[in-house]
């Protein structure tokens, strides 16, 4: 057995001995994954609405039936000006619509509570629907590589880019700065055998802990959470090997920044766990950002991984349209991988 392999089998053995560690790691991955793509939701069912009429005609009563039938809203009733105001106040209804009739036509308008701002928008937008439907020419709608508007097919790659990033570049650093502490990083590099070779025995084991990840969670998108498969899970698969590397090399060169354990978790929490919630698009679209935080979050590599991972795995595009963010992670890699052997190498 070689040194290089010998390196890989005591890394795997450290990793094994600690049973727990390796569970949380396999386990936190599922959670999330399921968590994101059955409890939380971006969609707004059961509105409560309520109405408020002036004068009853049979368009009034037409719109009021839509309401009590729509599946999107829980209809309240129809109720006077003072107890909608009372309603709204005490948080009892999401929306009310008046109806008046002004010169032979009916008005209406929609309140909205907007405390909850999502809510408030999307509310308005089906009460809009629901009260125009009616008078309106059919609007034939065909939605493209969503049709049922699920959440989860939004969240599955802002996971996967959160989660490669956590083992990866946090537990790396970790596991790298633990060695200095203990004293035994010293005793590898002071010994015939070359820095890299260290390196590398570090990393592999985090490496195929990676791909186990990946496998389970393509497994999870593509059964339990519906995302249609397709040959370009090829795609993926390599894209995503891509960004480990990059993320094993960010684990690096924070394990040359810092000195202890507590820092090593720190400087990646600030770094990336931060970042990556909440300025990669994961949540929050990177085009409704301020144009100085659009131009950030070009430097956040997961930025660039959600997006390839959206175009591949949910539009199910060729790898044509992902140039850009390869070239862009390639480039990253190449970089970060230089500045962290160069560090190391002065550190040593």
């Amino acid at each position: 057995m070689s040194v290089f392999q010998s390196l890989i089998k005591k890394e795997i053995l450290h990793l094994m001995r600690d049973f727990r560690t390796v569970t949380v790691v396999l386990v936190i991955p599922v959670v999330l994954l399921l968590l994101f793509g059955f409890a939380i939701s971006t969609g707004v069912n059961n509105v409560r609405v309520v109405a408020v009429v002036e004068q009853h005609t049979d368009e009034t009563k037409q719109i009021i039936e839509r309401f009590r039938t729509n599946s999107y809203f829980t209809f309240v009733g129809v109720v006077t000006r003072n107890d909608m105001e009372t309603l709204l106040r005490k948080g009892r209804v999401d929306a009310a619509v008046t109806f008046r009739t002004e010169k032979g036509k009916l008005k209406h308008q929609i309140i909205v509570d907007a405390s909850n701002t999502n809510m408030a928008q999307t509310a308005t937008a089906y009460l809009e629907s629901v009260i125009s439907s009616g008078n309106s020419i059919p609007v034939v709608i065909n939605t493209l590589y969503n049709p049922q508007l699920r959440s989860a097919y939004n969240f599955v790659p802002g996971i996967m880019g959160m989660i490669f990033i956590i083992i990866c570049a946090m537990m790396t650093s970790v596991s790298i700065v633990s060695e200095k502490e203990s004293g035994t990083m010293n005793l590898l590099l002071v010994s015939p055998v070359r820095p890299y070779i260290i390196i590398l025995g570090k990393l592999v084991p985090y490496f195929m802990l990676s791909c186990i990840i990946l496998t389970l969670m393509l497994m999870l998108s593509y059964t339990v959470l519906g995302i249609p498969f397709s040959f370009s899970v090829i795609n993926v698969i390599w894209v995503t090997i891509l960004y480990v590397i990059l993320a094993l090399a960010l684990g690096l060169l924070i394990s040359t920044i810092a000195s202890t354990q507590v820092s090593a978790l720190l400087v990646s929490g600030v770094m990336f766990m931060i970042p990556v919630v909440l300025l990669s698009g994961m949540i929050f679209p990177v085009e409704n950002m301020p144009l100085v935080l659009q131009w950030f979050t070009c430097i956040i590599p997961a930025r660039w991984y959600i997006s390839a991972m959206r175009i591949l795995m949910i539009q199910q595009l060729p790898v044509g349209y992902v140039l850009t963010e390869v070239s862009v992670l390639s480039g990253m890699t190449l970089v970060v991988l230089i500045l962290a052997i160069k560090k190391f190498n002065a550190k040593k």
